[in-house]
């Protein structure tokens, strides 16, 4: 009699185990042979070596059709243990199986080509409409990467930038401050991978969700890094999100350029960004339109509908500041900065004989020939 344990370090144990532990009950009908006790995510098998060693190879095969699939059923787990090959309806242009195996595909010629642009570039682009599955995809394929252990980590960051509304302070702590921001990130995940997984990526911090303002000073190796929203990005905070590329690392920004929150004043940091990097080897860019929109039908009649209402009162939907504003937001920041330079060399005496003048105008007397009464400052104003 021999003792070995086996943990499931790749598959969610709930799905793994079935309902009411129905594909557990299966596997030890399998073997009748072996006693198997499972706790979690560890399993320990007691019985003859040999048999014990067919266990683990079996387990492993179904292990690994878990993990890709997000799914197992019993016909699944008894075609395995019998030796014979699961049937698989092989999808077209399959990125992953999201929960419960249901498969995440490419669905539009443009997400098809952001699949391409991410598996030949290091730095991707993709800009286009709302509801065109840019963020959904871009967060499919580092999940990919990840399973495949292509990745260590994946590093998901938006600005957080209100839609034209002011909220004010929130409550809790940073953590609970930030999540309104970045819930749509979270909402990808729990469509790709299992609670408890995603859980414990979290907590490991294999599976990173960082606002943008705390990016600064890192480099990122071994990870899938997405920016989401990047049109709220300014010039400064895009440029440093940037340069975080480290080794065997990969970066898609996403954005709306027609969905700009930023002050009027402001530059999006993603319309320079590529003006600026384009041709640029290594960048990929893909721009989505109006007909890759794939969700409810009535988003992409909405969107042709502001598009027409833009067109016709001749507004844009990107905004960028004139020269003339550059040069009067320039002149104005000279200005504040000489005023406050003057107020920072002004001798003590000087501001003084201020002070006193203007107290001898609040404080004049009454009638004619009256003469200002002097206050006596402390001391420590008198200069030394």
């Amino acid at each position: 009699m021999i003792e070995r344990i086996y943990i499931l370090e790749s598959v969610d144990p709930v799905i793994f185990y079935g309902v009411n532990n129905v594909n557990m009950q299966l596997i030890k009908t399998l073997f009748p042979k072996l006693r198997i006790v499972a706790r979690g995510n560890v399993m320990k098998v007691i019985g003859d070596e040999d048999e014990s060693e067919l266990f683990l190879k079996k387990i492993r095969e179904v292990e690994k059709y878990c993990e890709e699939f997000n799914s197992l059923s019993e016909d699944v787990i008894l075609d395995i243990i019998k030796g014979k090959a699961p049937v698989i309806t092989k999808q077209e242009n399959l990125i992953i199986h999201g929960m419960n195996g249901k498969p995440i595909v490419a669905r539009t010629e443009n997400q098809q080509r952001l699949v391409k642009a991410f598996e030949e570039n290091d730095l991707v682009f993709a800009t286009g409409p709302a509801g065109t599955g840019k963020t959904f995809v871009a967060i499919a394929l580092a999940v990919k990467a990840l399973k495949n252990k292509e990745i260590r980590k994946i590093i998901l960051s938006r600005p957080a930038v209100e839609a034209g509304e002011k909220l004010g302070f929130l409550p809790g702590e940073m953590k609970d401050k930030l999540d309104p921001y970045l819930q749509p990130l979270y909402d990808a995940l729990q469509d790709m991978v299992p609670g408890a997984k995603l859980k414990e990526y979290m907590e490991n911090n294999v599976i990173q969700i960082a606002p943008l303002a705390f990016m600064r000073g890192r480099t990122l190796n071994d990870a899938v890094i997405i920016l989401d929203e990047a049109q709220n990005t300014t010039t400064h905070q895009i440029k440093m999100f940037l340069t975080r590329l480290g080794m065997n690392a990969k970066m898609i920004i996403t954005g709306d350029v027609t969905q700009i929150d930023l002050p009027p004043t402001a530059t999006s940091g993603l319309v320079q960004a590529m003006q600026i990097l384009k041709g640029v080897k290594g960048i990929g860019k893909v721009e989505f339109e109006k007909k890759d929109i794939v969700r409810h039908k009535l988003v992409q009649r909405i969107v042709e509908a502001y598009d027409k209402f833009d067109s016709k009162h001749g507004k844009g939907g990107s905004r960028t500041v004139s020269k003339e504003q550059q040069e009067e937001i320039k002149n104005n920041i000279n200005n504040s900065q000489e005023a406050r330079h003057r107020r920072q060399s002004c001798p003590l005496h000087l501001l003084h004989d201020s002070l006193i003048h203007q107290d001898s105008l609040l404080h004049r007397p009454c009638g004619a020939g009256a003469t200002p009464k002097r206050q006596r400052y402390p001391d420590h104003l008198y200069p030394l």
